[in-house]
């Protein structure tokens, strides 16, 4: 595992949730999820997370994904920190993937709030604190209410705050305002989880970001984090704006595991950009779009 540097950043600065690469037939590609995860650390990551959303990991196994952990550990462990998904609305099955992840190698636990079922926010925060307390490994909590359905309230993060294991949070809320009062009232590392809103949530106190768009822009994430280390914000805000067509091309339809795989299939790291369902492949006019977006924000040639 890479050496953490600051508390204040526990799992590096830039992190791609990373696809699950799969062949044409929709078996697991372990061999390409290697070779993904090295080309991403060799292009500007620090940090990746295995089997989130972008990662379908509502539709891979749990052999599967201890498999695809232990690989891209092996690979990329030393030099990248490897975060695993430990994400179900099954408090039990949630805890049981934080286990295969520990037993797998990886550095750390994104946990994401129980989607569909809605619990209450105490429900929320019980289920939060057992699978954190299931192995040693730091979480990340991931708060995304658009997906889930439920939103981690002020009271409940204080309270999750104080967990010896929840030292970050993935914030996919979209609303900058609550959290920057949020970084002010814990001791969180604070994620971005909305590519166009990295700089701005940098700009309240954020430390890094969990990015779909960095499948393609790593190089831009990685060039925006050091000038705003160096307090270089003009600098900040020109890689910002320049990855701006690369952000719309893979998160703008929603669908982000198949346009990031379309991306990786473009950029020629990827064979297949084949998905499971209810995930179906990007169609040629869907690639084209995401060419489209590369190319603008200087990631293919015209």
């Amino acid at each position: 595992m890479p050496q953490v540097t600051s508390s204040s950043r526990p799992f590096g600065a830039v992190l791609t949730a990373m696809v699950t690469p799969m062949k044409v037939d929709g078996s697991l590609d372990v061999e390409a999820g290697v070779r993904l995860a090295k080309w991403l650390v060799e292009r500007g990551n620090d940090g990746l997370v295995l089997n989130g959303t972008t990662g379908e990991a509502p539709t891979t196994h749990a052999p599967e994904k201890a498999e695809l952990v232990a690989a891209v550990v092996e690979a990329v462990g030393d030099e990248a920190f490897v975060v695993a998904g430990a994400g179900s609305n099954d408090t039990a099955h949630a805890v049981r993937m934080a286990e295969q992840a520990a037993e797998a190698g990886a550095h750390g636990l994104l946990v994401v709030s129980p989607y569909y079922s809605r619990p209450s926010q105490e429900g929320l925060a019980q289920h939060i604190e057992a699978v954190a307390g299931s192995t040693d490994l730091p979480v990340m909590l991931y708060d995304i209410p658009g997906r889930a359905g439920v939103r981690v309230a002020p009271e409940t993060l204080a309270r999750l705050a104080e967990h010896p294991r929840v030292v970050a949070m993935k914030d996919a809320t979209g609303d900058v305002v609550a959290a920057g009062r949020s970084m002010a009232r814990t001791d969180l590392a604070w994620y971005s989880g909305d590519d166009a809103l990295y700089l701005p949530m940098l700009a309240l106190g954020a430390t890094g970001v969990v990015s779909v768009a960095a499948h393609a822009a790593a190089p831009l994430f990685a060039q925006l984090a050091r000038a705003w280390d160096a307090g270089d914000a003009a600098g900040a805000l020109t890689a910002h704006r320049a990855m701006l067509p690369a952000i719309e091309a893979l998160n703008g339809a929603g669908m982000q595991a198949a346009a990031a795989k379309a991306a990786c299939q473009l950029l020629g790291v990827l064979d297949s950009r084949a998905t499971r369902l209810p995930v179906t492949p990007y169609t040629d006019d869907e690639v084209a779009g995401v060419r489209d977006g590369l190319v603008r924000a200087g990631l293919l040639p015209s």
